[in-house]
């Protein structure tokens, strides 16, 4: 009895244990290729300047990699967008309401309803492989608040990808 009692507790154990050393050497994986990158092209897709230029702020305050304006010079992409990254595939609605299904098809309301409240807004940061398109991080924060600051969101996104790409 004492011997299924401790098998089952080794079985508990190392199950606990592999998850977490599969996740921290993939964890290590990107944020050493993030890490390893000399220069970045930043892509604004969310278009309101203070946003992007505290999160390019942030970027050179981090120091860790040059900033280029040509795409095809980078070793990292980072996409500020307000939408999360699908391989570069998104939908653009023209005032249209519906709601969105698990498996990603959308239904269309029949009438659109055009008073309902505003959705919370999140803006996410995405680290992009340039030659293989692999998205090797992604973040999301909450976009604008008194507390949050209306327009830090893309400076704390960059401050998040930091902390996290060092542990």
């Amino acid at each position: 009895m004492r011997l299924l009692a401790r098998l089952l507790t080794l079985f508990i154990l190392s199950s606990l244990v592999s998850p977490t050393l599969a996740q921290s050497q993939k964890q290590s994986a990107w944020s050493q290729k993030i890490l390893s990158a000399k220069s970045v092209y930043f892509d604004d897709r969310i278009g309101v300047a203070a946003v992007r230029d505290r999160a390019l702020a942030q970027l050179k305050k981090w120091g860790q990699f040059e900033i280029v304006s040509d795409r095809q010079q980078a070793d990292l992409i980072l996409i500020l967008s307000a939408d999360p990254y699908k391989g570069g595939q998104i939908a653009i609605s023209g005032g249209q309401t519906g709601k969105v299904n698990k498996d990603g098809s959308i239904d269309a309301d029949p009438v659109p309803n055009y008073n309902k409240l505003a959705p919370v807004r999140y803006a996410y940061l995405t680290a992009i492989e340039p030659k293989t398109g692999e998205e090797l991080w992604g973040g999301r924060l909450r976009w604008g608040g008194l507390l949050t600051g209306f327009n830090s969101v893309g400076a704390r996104l960059v401050k998040k990808l930091e902390k996290e790409s060092k542990n």
